[in-house]
């Protein structure tokens, strides 16, 4: 009896264990054979895009459908510059290991179509190419421009977004999942024109940050750079053999060949690059070029305005400036202008100081006064008027050298007890900025969604610094609001019944309807 207990309570626990381990699942697996999935491996790698794995196990003595394994990306941050290539790395892991009775140095052999994600290596200085590994480890890029990566010996689609099987790739301009709307391509034409005081020309300068960069030159002349960092560093480099370089950080593959040169640059470019020829034929020579240029200059929402009330109700509108993304800086509106790619965003208008006005007690102005001096000093009446309030006038005032005893009474002295500082100036230019003028804002959306309404903007008296102020003519001042048509007809509600359900139209058709005959003959 006791191991029949024994037993029923074990069956018990494990009954309730099972339960537990059921709750714990998803919900997808809950009414499936499989356990709950365990939890997620360390990361393959710690840094450039790893593989991380999880795992689960069937409960059912069948085969249950499905996979038993699920992978992950993991520490998808770049690596340091001297960390080096992953694939590189596992090569020269094997350089301490003989093959076939001989230490080499072993280098990594990428971009195999057949087998990416085997581990083959080429023996520096020989031909000697050896698959030193089935598979490399997870986290191995499939191929060097890619982000697909090699897990358990199979290369898996990588998007730009770092997910596993995301198909989400990069636009032209960069822009993971962009509409290629923050760049512009741009491609041209140079042909030399030799003169006999010149040595060299410029074919086309390249900003920072552009992309895709591809240049052809056809004839016996040569490319070389120039280029400046942001930070004003200048440097030139001669392109002179066929190979890879690194120039100010940004990755260069140039082509020498016989007839021609090839240039290209995948970017993003990480300093201004100007791309020059150096004469060295009488024959001419053409290039051609094409890249992707980043639209620095951009539009952008500015906060709303000051309102049209102080109390009472008013309204207030957005508008929008053009914004240098490189300086960080508002600009004037024509280098937005200049790129038809961007497109002005509407005003918003929303009410505001909807309080009722309060009683006002007026402003008070406190006035400035002149610090003590013990010495003689020049004494001055107060400026004039202006001759004009506004595009330059005039204004004189009288000086006189004056003297303050202890008693703080002020006499005038001799013009020579001042001497020992510059008189002031009697005369002086005054207003000479521009007259305030009126600055009409865009026009807000209409206030109806169809038929006929109201839109509104906001006009302001604007001074010679940009601010809000008064003196504007009211005779010149723009209309603040107008009408508005939408072309989306309003609704119009229907009769609820057919116009045949009224009398007398319905005593007709029950009549109609009454008198018809059922005939075989067609009609």
């Amino acid at each position: 009896m006791e191991g029949c207990g024994w037993t029923t309570a074990g069956t018990l626990l494990l009954a309730s264990l099972f339960l537990s381990s059921r709750t714990a699942r998803s919900e997808e697996d809950r009414d499936s054979l499989w356990d709950a999935w365990g939890s997620w491996s360390e990361c393959s790698r710690t840094c450039g895009g790893g593989a991380s794995y999880s795992l689960r196990r069937c409960l059912s003595s069948r085969t249950c459908e499905g996979r038993n394994i699920r992978y992950r990306t993991c520490s998808n941050v770049d690596c340091p510059p001297e960390a080096g290539d992953f694939r590189a790395q596992q090569c020269s892991a094997h350089n301490d290991v003989k093959y076939q009775g001989q230490f080499y140095e072993w280098l990594p052999v990428s971009n195999d179509p057949d087998n990416p994600c085997s581990l083959k290596c080429q023996a520096r200085g020989t031909a000697l190419i050896v698959e030193l590994a089935p598979k490399v480890l997870d986290g191995t890029r499939c191929y060097t421009e890619s982000l697909d990566m090699c897990i358990s010996g199979l290369c898996q689609i990588v998007g730009c977004d770092r997910q596993l099987g995301s198909a989400v790739k990069e636009d032209n301009c960069g822009v993971c999942n962009g509409d290629g709307s923050t760049c512009r391509l741009v491609r041209g034409q140079y042909k030399s024109q030799l003169s006999a005081n010149k040595l060299d020309d410029t074919v086309v300068a390249i900003p920072y940050g552009s992309r895709q960069v591809r240049l052809v030159l056809k004839g016996p002349d040569h490319l070389y750079l120039e280029t400046k960092t942001l930070q004003g560093v200048k440097s030139e480099n001669s392109l002179s053999s066929t190979g890879s370089f690194l120039v100010d950080n940004s990755s260069i593959d140039f082509q020498k060949f016989p007839d021609k040169e090839v240039l290209r640059i995948p970017g993003p470019l990480t300093a201004d690059f100007t791309i020059k020829i150096r004469y060295a034929g009488a024959a001419d020579s053409s290039v051609q070029f094409i890249f992707y240029q980043p639209i620095i200059h951009r539009w952008r929402e500015t906060d709303f305005f000051p309102c049209s009330a102080s109390c009472g109700g008013g309204y207030q509108l957005t508008s929008a400036e053009c914004f240098d993304l490189r300086s960080n800086r508002v600009v004037a509106d024509q280098y937005c202008h200049y790129y038809p790619e961007n497109i002005k965003p509407k005003p918003k208008l929303q009410e505001c100081n909807l309080d009722p006005c309060p009683a006002s007690d007026g402003y008070k102005q406190i006035m400035p006064y002149d610090l003590y001096h013990p010495l003689p000093r020049w004494e001055s009446t107060p400026w004039t008027a202006c001759s004009s309030s506004c595009g330059g006038g005039i204004q004189s005032r009288s000086i006189s050298c004056v003297e303050e005893d202890i008693q703080g009474h002020i006499s005038p002295v001799e013009e020579w007890k001042c001497m020992y500082t510059p008189k002031m100036p009697v005369v002086q230019p005054c207003n000479i900025f521009d007259c305030p003028k009126w600055l009409a804002q865009e026009w807000s959306p209409c206030t109806v969604t169809c038929g006929q309404g109201l839109r509104y903007r906001v006009v302001l008296c604007i001074d010679h610094r940009g601010m809000h102020t008064g003196g504007c003519s009211p005779k010149t001042k723009p209309h603040i609001k107008e009408e508005c048509i939408v072309p989306t007809p309003c609704y119009k509600p229907k009769e609820k019944l057919p116009v045949e359900a009224k009398l007398p139209w319905y005593k007709q058709a029950q009549e109609l309807e009454e008198g018809a005959v059922v005939s075989e003959e067609p009609s």
